[in-house]
């Protein structure tokens, strides 16, 4: 299967049953909240995401690869576990490098929003609340 296959069906399932065997080893990960290097260190992100968000999902709008270079365009929303229960929404596009061995290398994720409009979420009333 086709590594832009892969990575179609992981968004459909995310955040379960994700294909690690794609990441290189020491794969680079990095988003406007998180950098760090390892297969180990992104599996145990996933994991949180899995464990403590309510519904996460990660729809996938546009996929294309170039060279040595995937980009995806997606939105990934949850909904927080707290009392009022608030929806997060993040549109945005990840940088995917790939090595010779097509792995992945390098995981740059980017935001549309802001950090605090992100943030903002969590306390803006709620539609049908």
């Amino acid at each position: 299967m086709s590594l832009l296959k892969i990575l179609q069906a992981d968004y459909a399932r995310f955040p379960k049953d994700q294909t690690y065997s794609i990441y290189a080893p020491d794969v680079r990960f990095k988003d406007p909240l998180n950098e760090f290097q390892g297969i180990d260190r992104y599996q145990k992100m996933i994991g949180f995401i899995e464990a403590w968000f309510i519904d996460p999902k990660l729809d996938l709008h546009e996929i294309e690869q170039c060279d040595r270079k995937i980009t995806t365009r997606w939105t990934l929303s949850w909904t927080v576990p707290l009392p009022w229960k608030p929806h997060i929404s993040i549109s945005g596009w990840s940088e995917l490098e790939i090595n010779s061995d097509d792995l992945i290398v390098s995981h740059v994720d980017y935001w549309h929003d802001s950090k605090l409009a992100v943030l903002k979420q969590v306390f803006q009333k709620q539609a049908g609340v």
